[in-house]
């Protein structure tokens, strides 16, 4: 769709999120003003004054959806699914329903470089922009990462490339897909959106579906879901992989990450020099070494980043090394599954900060592998979840363990202050002080933001102890 194809059409906003306001001010910058439609009832005043202010009407309420056939084109937020029934009748009678997403790659006079995956694609995106970055070409970073594209559109030149990661929820109707495109690892997830994991899976896919034979793919082969979506596509397949070798593509082998194909075989860097830590970091590094070389970065920048990129804020992101310690914010960690995730990116000494609110979790996982785990030195427990997780643990961790070792149990901190304190009067250097809940914030703190940016400030303000 051309910008010039709205006007004079009666236009909606179907949801005033992050998306819905960056796209009410491109298209009024364009000239064309659009009806915002939100089922909430009261949205935040200081966007509804700003838009109102461009002349923007608002309609809220649960009745918009039986309002949307006053309308020709609707641009649907992320979370609203577009196989709602309203939206599919509004469709069968000749309404255009489209996206923040779409108009971009509807627009975009560059490259993009998309990644998708069930974890790990803002990681990804951000360590492709990085080096994008290093070898001094102009790129641009957005997408679901929490910068819509449609904020840089008119920035781009002809030496510009963008970076997008990309949900199921944009995905799901796209029409267009990138130069190059990223499959990380795909499990399930979104359930409560999708109506089955086929549909999600199917989303996913459809980053693939629109390339041409000179287009390229990017795909994990270690999981059956991400593997099998090379059918999808008819660009250039590469695979990564932390498991097996490729005929052409990007894996780890021999402690290191080699890269085959494209005139070259190599290696690229040791994984002891990467400084992200964890397995499944390596899928991410993998992934992100092939799309940058594809996009036409060179070794020694893959590598200048890889040896000082720290993670995305809030996601294994180091925050200091003092006295030996390195203490990590983990924080974006809500469930079980990251906790472990990050739990076993470590052979290092471990002191593990558990618990938070409730999001009905099942810890059965993770207490069978803090019980299996050898190299756990403590866990402070925390929040009100900490005592089904401590059950689940069970009450053969503590104390002096059969093997020589002692396993310290720390309970009943209330503010992050007493938290780090704890942490920091038990660690020896050697160790990884590492934030990684499992749960949810709330009661403590008011969101998973709040908590990392308490966790690194206290570890910022420790001090030395000689």
């Amino acid at each position: 769709m051309r910008i010039e194809e709205l006007q004079n059409k009666k236009v909606a906003i179907l949801g005033l999120g992050v998306e819905g306001i960056s796209t009410v001010n491109y298209l009024v910058k364009h000239g064309i003003t659009p009806v915002v439609l939100d089922e909430q009832l009261t949205l935040d005043n200081l966007s509804i004054q700003t838009l109102k202010e461009k002349g923007i009407k608002f309609l809220l309420g649960c009745d918009v959806f039986a309002k949307l056939t006053d309308y020709d084109v609707i641009f649907r937020s992320p979370g609203i699914s577009p196989f709602r029934e309203e939206l599919v009748e509004f469709k069968k009678k000749g309404g255009v329903l489209t996206s923040h997403t779409q108009l971009f790659f509807d627009l975009c006079p560059v490259e993009i470089i998309g990644v998708t995956g069930t974890k790990g694609k803002g990681t990804t995106s951000t360590l492709i922009y990085e080096m994008l970055i290093k070898e001094g070409i102009s790129a641009y970073l957005g997408g679901n990462i929490g910068k819509p594209p449609l904020d840089f559109l008119d920035k781009l030149d002809e030496q510009s490339k963008v970076i997008l990661e990309l949900s199921s929820f944009q995905l799901i109707d796209l029409t267009r897909s990138p130069h190059i495109a990223v499959i990380l690892m795909i499990t399930s997830e979104h359930l409560d959106y999708h109506k089955d994991v086929y549909e999600y899976i199917d989303a996913k896919r459809n980053i693939l579906r629109h390339q041409q034979a000179d287009d390229y793919a990017v795909i994990n082969r270690d999981y059956i879901a991400s593997n099998e979506s090379d059918i999808y596509t008819e660009a250039k397949v590469f695979h990564v992989s932390t498991e097996r070798d490729s005929a052409i593509g990007c894996f780890v082998k021999d402690s290191a990450v080699h890269m085959v194909g494209l005139g070259v075989d190599e290696e690229i860097i040791k994984t002891e020099h990467i400084l992200l830590p964890g397995k499944h970091n390596l899928e991410n590094v993998c992934a992100a070494v092939m799309a940058a070389t594809l996009a036409g970065v060179k070794r020694h920048n893959i590598s200048a980043v890889l040896k000082t990129f720290k993670g995305l804020k809030h996601r294994l992101q180091l925050i200091r090394e003092l006295d030996g310690v390195r203490y990590y914010d983990d924080s974006f960690s809500t469930t079980p599954e990251t906790a472990i995730a990050a739990m076993n990116a470590f052979e290092r000494p471990e002191i593990l900060i558990l618990g938070g609110s409730s999001k009905n979790s099942d810890f059965s996982e993770l207490g069978r592998n803090i019980r299996l785990a050898k190299n756990i030195r403590a866990i402070i427990g925390i929040g009100l979840e900490w005592e089904r997780i401590k059950e689940e643990i069970g009450d053969g961790v503590w104390g002096m363990r059969e093997d020589g070792r002692e396993v310290f149990l720390v309970e009943g901190a209330k503010t992050m202050e007493q938290i780090v304190k704890a942490a920091s009067v038990i660690a020896q250097p050697g160790d990884i002080v590492l934030l990684s809940p499992a749960c949810a914030s709330f009661g403590m703190f008011k969101n998973y933001k709040e908590r990392g940016e308490q966790f690194s400030k206290e570890v910022l303000n420790l001090s030395p102890k000689s």
